[in-house]
């Protein structure tokens, strides 16, 4: 389906139904031995590539469907799933690092990928630099020759800096480094990474592409020379996704793009209505014109997901707390992508190395579910309530 548009790969991809007498959806393989009609046929499948199916750790019908599909889908090679998004971040920047080698990792990334590169990559050998996510073509002056990988978050899932992909990329490719990105939040409808010069998108596919947070899967989208390093490296750390996940992401994939549209319309919704409240500073969401990124986003995305943050005036963390607490549609909860409202109070300061967040006031990460958006502002506009209570109680105080 070359010539089709996102929504007819997302209703079409990776289903042949008359291969399955008919039915529409792909069976769930639940496996594990897979058994050969003879010697020869076992031998065949032991020198195939990694994509051929000898062993239901390196793949089943039912994941080289949400593999192809996905990859259909971003414009990439092939696809290579894990148990969630940490497992395919890991392995990911496994596949192409080895002692002595050096990695460049945005300064805004998610706190795992952090922990991953200086708890393991660091004790491996491996020298990890952060980098300002603003930096653009300035990369190239901490490229190293040495340097193997050029990680990417666009936006920072906390502080949703965007980035200067095809600028960094550009720069990355003067050493024949390869170029990782985290795509969660735009998601394959919102950006394509291989037409900015990216190798490997990595999904947390638990969030947006499952979307009704009831299964942890990952996803690694390759071009065509980063797909056998990143499918070897999974086959020999023993990363696979379960059945019936990749099933759930299979199903939620097909309702992405209505489901990713409903939640950008509600994030833009209710951060117009939190940037009018006297105690937020300033919106963190790429789609708002006042956005320092909306013009980089403009130019390279193609819409915005339902997760921003809002910066708040300095003021007590009880009031913080009591606008939370009394939030009846917002879950306190980590993670995003599912059919919930979300708002959580984040604290970049406490992980960034190569920048400094200096704002005094908390900062709030709001996920926008499906819910009613009026219903979702007026749920707000009472915890607000809340909040100014708890400020003047606290101004009240001896």
């Amino acid at each position: 389906m070359t010539d089709a548009k996102p929504d007819t790969i997302l209703t079409h991809a990776g289903t042949s139904p008359f291969d399955h007498h008919g039915i529409v959806n792909p069976p769930v393989y639940h496996a594990s031995t897979v058994l050969f009609p003879n010697v020869a046929a076992l031998e065949a499948a032991d020198a195939a590539p990694f994509d051929t199916i000898n062993y239901g750790r390196i793949g089943t019908p039912t994941s080289q469907a949400l593999e192809g599909a996905v990859a259909e889908l971003e414009g990439g090679y092939n696809a290579v799933t894990a148990a969630s998004g940490l497992a395919a971040i890991a392995t990911a920047l496994s596949a192409f690092t080895k002692a002595g080698d050096h990695v460049l990792i945005t300064d805004s990334a998610y706190g795992p990928t952090r922990r991953f590169c200086s708890e393991v990559l660091g004790r491996f050998g491996v020298a990890v630099d952060y980098y300002d996510p603003l930096i653009g073509a300035g990369i190239a002056a901490l490229i190293r020759p040495t340097t193997r990988i050029v990680y990417l978050e666009a936006p920072g899932s906390l502080t949703f800096e965007v980035q200067d992909v095809p600028a960094i990329a550009a720069a990355a490719k003067t050493v024949g480094a390869t170029v990782l990105m985290d795509n969660t939040w735009a998601t394959p409808l919102y950006f394509r990474p291989f037409d900015h010069g990216v190798d490997v998108s990595i999904h947390a596919a638990t969030k947006y592409i499952v979307g009704h947070s009831d299964a942890m899967l990952g996803l690694m989208v390759c071009s065509e020379a980063a797909y056998e390093p990143i499918k070897r490296t999974a086959v020999r750390f023993g990363t696979c996704a379960g059945p019936d996940d990749v099933y759930l992401g299979l199903r939620g994939l097909r309702t992405l793009s209505v489901r990713l549209k409903r939640h950008g319309q509600a994030a833009l919704a209710l951060a117009n209505w939190l940037a009018n409240q006297p105690e937020v500073e300033r919106l963190l969401y790429p789609a708002r014109p006042d956005d320092p990124g909306h013009a980089l986003w403009r130019r390279d995305f193609t819409g915005a997901s339902g997760l921003f943050s809002a910066q708040f005036r300095p003021c007590p963390k009880p009031a913080i707390a009591a606008l939370l607490d009394s939030l009846k549609l917002f879950g306190i909860g980590y993670s995003w992508g599912g059919f919930e409202s979300l708002a959580l109070p984040v604290h970049p300061r406490s992980i960034r190395t190569a920048t400094r967040w200096t704002h005094p006031g908390p900062l709030v990460r709001f996920h926008a579910g499906l819910e009613d958006i009026d219903d979702l502002i007026a749920d707000l506009d009472q915890g607000f309530e809340r909040l100014r209570a708890a400020i003047r109680s606290g101004a009240d105080s001896p």
